[in-house]
């Protein structure tokens, strides 16, 4: 939001006071200002002129020889370059001494055999921004309106001679989006009052037509939700025509363009209230009423920028009962767009719900001034006060005569807001020791009303111009901020304190992508959304899953959510060999969305996932050494290591054959009962569409993991004793698990077996088509003594028995 110093100074007094130290305290008290910009870029001794007369130079054909009067006393003659230049006109002049942007000093010259006493000058030379000038002057020498007092300094005239404030307000500061906002903060921090237009009495000034308004329009409103209050004036015989000096200069201060004098009325009004308005042709308006209502589905209208625009059934629409004639806060429709023919106007003046606007304002990439202050709610109370002030501008700057009465609909007062505050508690926020008429002064200052309950409670009524207040802490924070930040005493903090710590999945997590990271792999973070085409394509832990649409997706590829993180990473992986890194390892841990139901009626459940991909090569050709592609035990043996480091026993290992995995080269993950995940080569049809090599992905359930982990790590010293270790191999049936037999072996040794590790499995002709030899390293110790050869001798005949009986296991010979 920029703010005019001079502008500002009509509602606050601001004397004693630069533009520079308004900035300092503005910005103390909690709204930052980013820059105060000098509109005078280094002018001095620029006047008005009146062109006398405009003759041809002699000897050149783009020149002109003036006779301008600049009210000393003597006409000056000036040669002047520009095409637009004529007899009539009043003109900025820069006198002989004076001084333009960039330190150029005017002086007496001869330009092809002919004296020129000064300069005539065009907006840019006088460094005004001429892109917010009206079209037709932006190029040549800056005219004048005719009324403009001959000799009357240029500064004064364009307003130059003002300084401009940037606000750089945070999102609950919408309140000084208007100026009025602004001198309410201003006068707050000065303790001093606030001046507001009398709109009121310039429309009893000015009279009336004579005709009530209500005969001639009427309004209603049909979307109740989305508009809850509108409001129109209608004004009969205005004429389009430039507005006057002061208003463009304002407008131009505030960085917009001037147009005409109806909707430079409007612009103007929106920045003094915050409340946007819209000018109609009311001859244009069919059935002369307003009726709001929602759109149709593909319904069409033709905005004020000339696109056509296709609606949806959200967008609210201001109609005539006929026809749309713009959308509603966001911009007006160019069949009742104000045109120099236009007489008649209705006034719109209206307060939309802002999720309304911003919904519609950027689904058609439609921001404005207006659409920003109506996503804001600025001041829900400004809708007449703004539409009566605008009414009054149009009879007096455009010659309008306002129809008696305002034509208004409402479907919901706005609720006012009544805070309860005692002064223990604004002292025990800020540790102050304020009196309760201390904090009197400062509401009385902010011109909040209030109610004095007792010597230590106020109930305060909050203005609606002010919606981020609601609670007590709000107002204390206003107390706060009137009364200093400087000052508030630095008080050390009272009452219970909690150390910080990680909660258990935090910290498990941290340990995942702390091993995982440590084993070589890249963590990645890839989107939650995707395509549909993708979770079909990988439907990962849950194929029953029913895809999930998103209402307004970013694009096609982002439409709906992901019901498994491995997509994702596959295009992380083929964005890596495309560009010639064909070795990736890769995680991640996120959610997925995961529901039963073709359309939403509950929560979806979020699981928390980690998945894996490994591809390309384990180890790289050297001069010692092959190369090595990485396998399945490569990526089971990552997972492995991490279930180890979390204290995770009962992880069960079996074949399965799910959608989009190697039927061959795939094992589902139990933890102590369910499948939590799955572990294996993609498909060999998947990768090649995929244009992939060998790929391996893990995913799995990280919640089970997280509950099932001890949550620290058990030490256990060296041992004292000597290990006795045995081989075993046997011959069993090519169906029988070895983690079954494994599992059987640490059942029947019990204590005593130290470890047990699977270090040969055999197929051959010799062994049978359905047989394979498993071979066993057992290494068996006791704690606290010296085993026994005869009693580890005895010991391992009961896991030979054990694995006969149980897998008709046979001592290899």
């Amino acid at each position: 939001m920029k703010v005019s110093y001079r502008w500002l100074s009509e509602y606050v007094d601001v004397n004693g006071f630069t533009a520079e130290e308004l900035a300092e305290k503005l910005t103390r008290s909690g709204i930052e200002v980013d820059i105060v910009e000098d509109r005078n870029k280094g002018v001095t001794d620029v006047v008005v002129g009146y062109v006398k007369s405009r003759e041809k130079h002699p000897d050149a054909d783009k020149l002109s020889v003036c006779v301008v009067d600049v009210g000393q006393g003597e006409d000056l003659q000036i040669v002047c370059g520009a095409k637009n230049i004529d007899a009539g006109q009043k003109v900025p002049v820069a006198v002989v001494g004076a001084v333009l942007p960039g330190d150029l000093r005017i002086k007496r010259a001869k330009l092809r055999g002919v004296e020129s006493q000064g300069m005539i000058c065009s907006a840019k030379e006088l460094g005004l921004n001429d892109k917010l000038l009206p079209k037709e002057i932006q190029e040549g020498i800056l005219v004048l309106p005719a009324d403009t007092t001959v000799g009357s300094s240029i500064l004064d005239v364009l307003a130059i001679d003002d300084k401009v404030l940037e606000l750089d307000l945070t999102p609950n500061r919408s309140d000084c989006l208007s100026m009025l906002g602004a001198a309410y903060e201003i006068a707050a921090i000065l303790g001093r009052g606030v001046k507001l237009p009398d709109a009121e009495g310039a429309l009893a000034a000015a009279g009336s037509s004579g005709v009530l308004a209500a005969e001639r329009i009427g309004v209603g409103i049909t979307a109740a939700e989305q508009c809850t209050h509108y409001a129109a004036r209608l004004i009969e015989g205005v004429r389009l025509a430039p507005s006057p000096l002061w208003l463009q200069n304002r407008l131009m201060a505030a960085g917009i363009r001037p147009i005409n004098n109806i909707v430079d009325i409007t612009n103007y009004v929106m920045l003094e209230y915050g409340q946007p308005l819209h000018a109609f042709d009311a001859d244009k308006l069919d059935n002369g009423r307003i009726d709001v209502r929602l759109a149709a589905a593909g319904e069409k209208l033709v905005t004020l920028d000339g696109v056509e625009r296709t609606l949806e059934p959200h967008m609210l629409l201001i109609t005539d009962g006929v026809k749309p004639v713009a959308l509603a806060g966001v911009m007006g429709g160019e069949n009742s767009e104000v045109t120099e023919g236009t007489t008649r106007i209705l006034l719109e003046s209206a307060r939309f719900a802002g999720s309304s606007v911003r919904k519609t304002s950027r689904q058609l990439g439609l921001r404005s001034e207006a659409s920003l202050r109506f996503e804001k709610e600025v001041n829900p109370e400004a809708v007449l006060p703004a539409l009566n002030r605008a009414a009054a501008l149009m009879a007096e700057l455009a010659g309008g005569q306002v129809a008696e009465g305002i034509v208004e609909s409402a479907t919901a007062d706005p609720k006012s807001t009544r805070i309860a505050l005692s002064l223990a508690r604004i002292n025990g926020y800020l540790g102050t020791e304020l009196t309760l008429d201390e904090v009197i002064a400062i509401f009385d200052r902010l011109h909040f009303a209030y109610v004095k309950e007792d010597d230590n409670r106020l109930v305060v009524h909050v203005p609606s111009r002010r919606g981020d207040i609601s609670r007590d802490v709000d107002l204390i924070e206003e107390v706060a901020r009137l009364y200093g930040y400087d000052n508030i005493p630095t008080t050390l903090m009272t009452g219970v304190t909690t150390p910080g710590s990680l909660t258990k999945e935090q910290a498990v997590r941290r340990i995942v992508r702390n091993i995982l990271t440590q084993s070589g792999l890249h963590e990645v973070i890839t989107y939650s959304f995707t395509h549909p085409d993708q979770t079909a394509g990988f439907p990962g832990l849950y194929p029953e899953a029913k895809p999930i649409a998103l209402a307004m997706p970013m694009s096609e590829d982002r439409a709906t959510l992901r019901t498994s993180l491995v997509p994702h990473l596959l295009e992380v992986v083929s964005y890596n060999r495309n560009r010639n890194n064909d070795d990736v390892a890769i995680f991640e841990t996120g959610k997925v969305f995961v529901t039963d139901e073709a359309q939403i009626t509950t929560l979806p459940q979020e699981k928390l996932l980690l998945s894996i991909v490994l591809t390309g090569k384990r180890r790289q050709a050297s001069w010692a050494q092959k190369a090595e592609n990485v396998d399945f035990f490569d990526l089971k043996g990552i997972f492995e290591r991490l279930i180890g480091y979390l204290g995770i026993e009962g992880l069960e290992y079996a074949a399965g054959t799910p959608q989009s995995f190697h039927p061959g080269r795939t094992a589902e993950l139990f933890l102590n009962g369910p499948v939590i995940g799955r572990v294996g080569q993609l498909h060999p049809a998947l990768q090649q569409a995929r244009d992939l090599e060998d790929t391996y992905v893990l995913e799995v359930e990280l919640e089970p993991l997280i509950a099932a982990s001890s949550g620290a790590i058990a030490y256990k010293l060296l041992p004292r004793y000597p290990a006795i270790g045995r081989d075993l191999a046997v011959v069993v049936d090519a169906a029988v698990p070895v983690g079954a037999m494994e599992q059987s072996i640490r059942e029947v040794a019990g204590d005593l077996l130290e470890s047990i590790q699977v270090f040969d499995i055999y197929t051959g002709e010799r062994l049978g088509a359905s047989k394979k030899s498993v071979a066993f390293a057992l290494i068996y110790r006791h704690a606290d003594r010296t085993l026994q050869d005869e009693e580890v001798t005895a010991l391992h005949a009961n896991v030979v028995s054990e694995l006969a009986g149980k897998y008709a296991a046979e001592l290899r010979k």
